[in-house]
This record gives structure tokens, sequence and C-alpha cells, in this order.
């Protein structure tokens, strides 16, 4: 199961992130999955816990956000949503398309606990 280690990548980059803004905790991790990445959604919020514990994501949601599969057409100079088994125009048909979206997995947004520094 790679997404085991795809969470230990993603722990890491928001632990960075954390760490860079001074945060005490991390009390979200939003992140936008496309059907093309190669990432199963319910097997990352399986590793999740795993790859959290001892962090300062340890208590932190995972949010899961599905992204859509879109395609540019040159031949209408359209962007369509299409299907994983159909890559094609949903304009004029044309199947010699380029794939926008539908296959990344981003680091999307982080949510930070900052504990109150009282002067």
């Amino acid at each position: 199961m790679h997404e085991l280690s795809v969470c230990q990548a993603l722990i890491d980059q928001v632990a960075r992130v954390a760490r860079e803004q001074r945060a005490a905790r991390v009390s979200a991790i939003h992140v936008s999955v496309g059907p093309l990445s190669g990432v199963e959604p319910q097997l990352l919020e399986q590793a999740y816990p795993l790859a959290a514990a001892g962090s300062l994501a340890e208590e932190a949601e995972l949010c899961i956000e599905s992204a859509p599969i879109r395609v540019y057409c040159d031949q209408c100079d359209q962007e369509s949503t299409a299907t994983a088994s159909r890559l094609v125009c949903a304009e004029c048909g044309n199947w010699r398309t380029t794939l926008v979206s539908g296959d990344e997995l981003l680091l999307t947004h982080v949510e930070l606990f900052r504990e109150q520094v009282h002067v």
C-alpha cells in the first residue's frame, strides 16, 4: 500500500509548514485527490493515523476533496469535464485532448493552532 508512504510525505510537508509558522499543532489537513492520481482516498484515510502518530498532526482531521477530471481540446479550444475511461472533449467529441486536472494529489491548505502568548 503506497498510500502510507504518500501519507508520510504529506505529514513531512505539513510538519515543515507548521514549524515555519511556529504552530503548536495542526488541526486540519486539506488535500485534493484526482481519480487518475493513483491514490485511493479510502486507503489514504486508513494510512493517515499511522503516518501522523507522534507528529504535530496526530490529532488533525484529514479532509479529502475529489478533484474533477478536466480536458482541454485543441480542436474547439474548449475545456470540459471527462471521465477516467473517456478522456474526450464534451463539446466536439475530439479524442485528441490534453489532461488539465484529475491526476493530482495536492495539499490545498493546512489549519494550524498557535498558542497565545500573553504579555
